[in-house]
């Protein structure tokens, strides 16, 4: 029988983040990891995964040892790319925040395949909204969305520090005990008890130029991003992993919709969603990254069709394929490829 979903392994690239927030918290995290048999293998940094349910006990248990700051916020602010530096690089040199925002696509391919965000702008205003968490929130829920919002913020203080007076926070969840700790965290407006967990900022700044603006370098980290990803092997256990090796083996299931791959695996197509749902994944979602992988391959060749390559990802014509790999890469198939010959 295999594992249920919610026992797959996650990625834990971001281990020596973990060590670095515990050791400015004051405790030390080895007795944690060894309580719930994390393995620890600098060395293979990158074949690093944990559980769900291990990384949330591991995150309550920081959280319990942490002697004078909140954990997760120590969690996201210490957070760097050091181990994937061409994405620190590419957010440094962004020409704007829109194009920064680019960065979490990354962050789910390469990071963790939980976190996904979505950009929303409404008349004046923009809203980076955190997908996903519609159900009962639990405090391991709190912890890392805490911690993700954090990140998001240290990030957001780099690239356009003068932009905070300005910024509003708002979660799904109720005010926390220690809601004195956003405020001198975040040092932004905070509202709880909504709709989503999003960070909110002015729509006219998105697109505003950035001081850190470097283009040069901007191109040539996003180059090398866009390399490691097209690099990168497919998963190799769980649900997930097996809808991609389908849809890798037999790319004509990519135009073929949700029922057929569930023929191919076996399973009924309601089964098939329901397990996606508990792994917090979503078809539509898995199938892209598929296609985004592909396409990056086939893109590598500077003499690629692009008619062919949107027929064999199961696009309905090259307009489509042109606008999915745009709001994937943010920059259009052709002038991906360009660059690569470039």
């Amino acid at each position: 029988m295999s594992k249920p979903m919610h026992h797959q392994p996650l990625p834990f690239i971001t281990l020596p983040n973990w060590v670095k927030a515990a050791t400015v918290c004051g405790f030390n995290i080895q007795p944690i990891f060894d309580r719930y048999a994390v393995p620890t293998d600098l060395i293979h940094l990158e074949d690093a995964t944990i559980t769900a349910p291990q990384l949330g006990l591991v995150m309550e248990d920081c959280v319990a040892a942490a002697r004078s700051q909140h954990f997760p916020f120590v969690l996201g602010d210490t957070f760097a790319f050091d181990y994937l530096p061409d994405i620190g690089t590419f957010l440094a040199t962004s020409p704007s925040l829109r194009q920064a925002m680019h960065v979490f696509v990354w962050v789910r391919e390469l990071i963790n395949p939980m976190i996904e965000f979505r950009l929303e702008e409404t008349g004046d205003t923009a809203a980076l909204v955190l997908v996903g968490g519609n159900g009962s929130m639990t405090p391991q829920d709190r912890y890392f969305i805490e911690s993700i919002f954090a990140a998001v913020a240290k990030f957001g203080r780099m690239l356009a520090a003068d932009i905070e007076p300005f910024t509003r926070l708002r979660f799904r969840y109720a005010q926390p005990s220690y809601v004195r700790a956003y405020a001198e965290f975040f040092r932004v407006p905070v509202t709880f008890d909504q709709l989503d967990n999003a960070l909110e900022i002015p729509q006219a700044r998105l697109d505003r130029p950035l001081d850190g603006a470097f283009p040069s370098l901007h191109q040539q980290a996003e180059r090398r991003v866009l390399q490691r990803l097209a690099q990168m092997p497919p998963r190799t256990t769980g649900l997930v992993a097996a809808i991609e090796a389908a849809f890798e083996q037999e790319p004509k299931l990519l135009k073929l919709g949700i029922d057929a791959v569930s023929r191919r695996l076996g399973l009924h197509a309601r089964t098939l969603q329901r397990r996606l749902g508990d792994e917090r994944q979503a078809y539509g979602a898995i199938r892209d990254r598929v296609r985004y992988r592909l396409a990056l391959r086939a893109l590598q060749n500077a003499q690629a069709d692009l008619e062919a390559i949107s027929e064999q990802l199961g696009f309905s014509d090259r307009r489509s394929f042109t606008r999915a790999f745009t709001r994937w890469a943010g920059v259009s198939p052709s002038g991906f490829r360009d660059r690569r010959s470039g």
